[in-house]
């Protein structure tokens, strides 16, 4: 039987962390086993130690590549908008805030589909959703400081990162709330998309 390549076996990888990734942001961390994982992604349950040791050393893997992701596409936003820092703000809070995004967490941000199941999985976990936080903070932290420069604004970096931590825990914690809804109130669930967007955008 012929060895694997290195390059296939990255392969392979990868398509094990991307369909956890859809499962475990889609039903969470405990609502998917190993085997529904790589049935999704195309393999065989014995296949998935070649690659991981665990289910949590997946779940870790998930959370820091969705992290990775998320600030790669944020990183986008604001290269889209290379003149205007508010424009680039506005952009984040209505890609992230929305009904698109509410309707398919499983291909949405870590942050909001996977808030509960960091805080239950262990310090690693924790660590892992941290490290996504600290570069959402710190991306949004220099757009404010840049969108107060560029409006003629008195903003300090101390109430710059104060206002992007409240900044970004609302547009979470909006997403989260309007997907607890969607179904039993999808007009309440709309609300508070649209409500959270027209406050989040405000100077």
């Amino acid at each position: 039987m012929p060895r694997i390549t290195e390059e296939q076996k990255q392969l392979n990888r990868e398509r094990i962390v991307n369909a956890a990734g859809e499962g475990f942001r889609a039903r969470g961390i405990d609502g998917i086993g190993i085997e529904e994982v790589m049935k999704a992604a195309g393999m065989t349950h014995g296949g998935f130690y070649n690659h991981f040791a665990s289910k949590d050393d997946l779940a870790l893997e998930v959370l820091h590549q969705g992290f990775t992701d998320s600030l790669n596409a944020l990183d986008a936003i604001r290269k889209a908008h290379p003149r205007s820092a508010k424009a680039a703000v506005n952009d984040m809070v209505d890609s992230y805030v929305s009904a698109q995004h509410r309707d398919h967490a499983e291909v949405g941000c870590a942050s909001a589909s996977l808030v509960t199941d960091a805080g239950r999985h262990g310090v690693a976990a924790q660590a892992e959703y941290q490290r996504g936080l600290d570069g959402y903070f710190g991306a949004i932290t220099e757009m404010l400081l840049d969108r107060a420069r560029q409006s003629g604004s008195d903003l300090n970096p101390v109430e710059a990162r104060e206002r992007a931590i409240a900044l970004f825990s609302q547009m979470v914690g909006s997403l989260v709330i309007s997907r607890a809804v969607a179904e039993a109130a999808p007009g309440l669930s709309a609300e508070i998309l649209t409500a959270n967007r027209k406050q989040l955008k405000r100077p």
